[in-house]
């Protein structure tokens, strides 16, 4: 017997409220105008050269530059950390400079030249920084050592190019290879192994050889 004033549902009725439940967030997004996702994704053609090679593919335009080295032309020594640009090991040299490619859509790199740690150098003609590393135990477990070095080698071409960073006492003079140069360029690339002083090391040693 129901109290007077009290909500009773029956079994209908909650199958109906879980129903309604279920309608809410495409109802939502349509009523904010948002489209409701339907059909296929968009794609696109983008060319790029990565390594020297030329490479046109066909992408889902959400595909970001770092899956489509892993996965469509199969680098997989550039890793996949923390896919939001705060771990670097994702760390590749497009047009010269350094960037996370897990923050760059694929399109975005039209034309453009993409070096990934497999362009640096092979087991047979390692790159300096690649057997600087080795030389001076630059890494311990080794995942996030090919973004490192694809940053290391761009922070050498930085300094020598004279760009400034946050530890530079002079912003217009020349900028000195010096460990807390290479720890501030560096910052951006973690290694959760805690290699940080091998590879101020490794850095400095191929530094000394540049100069």
């Amino acid at each position: 017997m129901a109290i007077p004033g009290e909500l009773t549902l029956n079994r209908r009725d909650l199958i109906a409220a879980a129903g309604a439940c279920a309608a809410l967030p495409s109802m939502a997004g349509a009523a904010r105008g948002q489209p409701v996702p339907t059909g296929e994704p968009v794609r696109a053609s983008v060319s790029f050269r990565v390594n020297g090679a030329g490479h046109d593919l066909d992408l889902d335009t959400r595909t970001t530059l770092l899956d489509a080295l892993r996965e469509h032309l199969k680098l997989t020594g550039t890793k996949k950390g923390c896919d939001h640009g705060q771990c670097g090991a994702c760390t590749v040299i497009v047009d010269g400079q350094r960037i996370n490619s897990c923050l760059t859509l694929a399109v975005m790199n039209q034309g453009s030249e993409v070096t990934t740690i497999e362009g640096l150098g092979s087991v047979e003609n390692l790159h300096a920084m690649q057997a600087a590393f080795i030389k001076h135990d630059g890494f311990q477990c080794g995942y996030c050592t090919p973004g490192q070095i694809c940053s290391a080698v761009a922070v050498l071409d930085e300094i020598k190019a004279g760009i400034p960073s946050h530890v530079s006492a002079d912003l217009d003079g020349a900028v000195a290879v010096t460990e807390a140069e290479i720890r501030e360029r560096m910052s951006g690339n973690i290694c959760r192994c805690g290699a940080y002083s091998n590879i101020v090391e490794a850095m400095t040693d191929v530094a000394g050889r540049q100069g």
